[in-house]
């Protein structure tokens, strides 16, 4: 029988979290690109992109992201396409976390006061004229702590691919378990490491939120 030492379960634990990193990254970046383009369909003046945009984000939002990670992997081969898990799971992340960055961000911007877009209209801008110079600049400031925010919750939720056999932090605590019956050390271990990749985002969230003078957060 082999022997696992705690230092082998906390090194495997963190060559598995290596892909827990590079997964959130890739969902946070593909979703703030998937919620900013959402956001400014959501906000156009053109009532069909309005409508395209309420659609992605209230199919995305309505339904859970268990069923979001099948349908991108299962339901893909349904009919012929073989999708690699890492694939499944990033698309399938990208597009959920669009939908949520889409609203917070929309938030955001309807906080703005009415007269800051009657001015910049007034000047002759516009509409992305408008978003670029004048009310995103503001809306930042109001963002960075939901924003920031939902991407400690993206960390968390990179754990649901593991159902699709994508090995991340989850998963392979999963293998290490049934590896060394110890559940307690190594779930212990996992949870650890889960802590110390979130807390830092909620300390940089405060960093920004003092730094672009954000409203304080209790």
């Amino acid at each position: 029988m082999i022997e696992f030492t705690t230092w082998d379960i906390v090194r495997n634990l963190l060559l598995a979290a290596r892909w827990t990193v590079v997964l959130s990254l890739v969902a946070f970046a593909g979703g703030a690109l998937m919620g900013m383009l959402a956001l400014m369909m959501r906000t156009s003046r053109v009532a069909l992109m309005r409508r395209v945009s309420w659609a992605y984000i209230e199919l995305f939002q309505g339904t859970p992201l268990l069923m979001q990670l099948f349908l991108a992997f299962f339901g893909l081969s349904l009919i012929g396409v073989e999708v690699p898990p890492w694939l499944a799971a990033g698309a399938a992340l990208t597009l959920w976390s669009g939908a949520f960055l889409a609203e917070i961000w929309r938030g955001c911007v309807e906080a703005i006061p009415k007269g800051q877009w009657e001015a910049s209209a007034s000047l002759a801008l516009g509409y992305v004229q408008q978003m670029r110079y004048v009310v995103l600049p503001q809306a930042l400031r109001i963002a960075v702590a939901p924003t920031v925010g939902f991407a400690v919750q993206i960390v968390k939720s990179t754990a649901l691919t593991s159902i699709i056999g994508f090995t991340e932090l989850s998963k392979a605590s999963t293998v290490i378990t049934n590896a060394t019956f110890s559940p307690f050390t190594v779930y212990a271990c996992a949870a650890l490491i889960y802590f110390a990749l979130c807390w830092p985002l909620s300390r940089l969230s405060l960093r920004l939120e003092r730094k672009l003078h954000a409203p304080h957060r209790p």
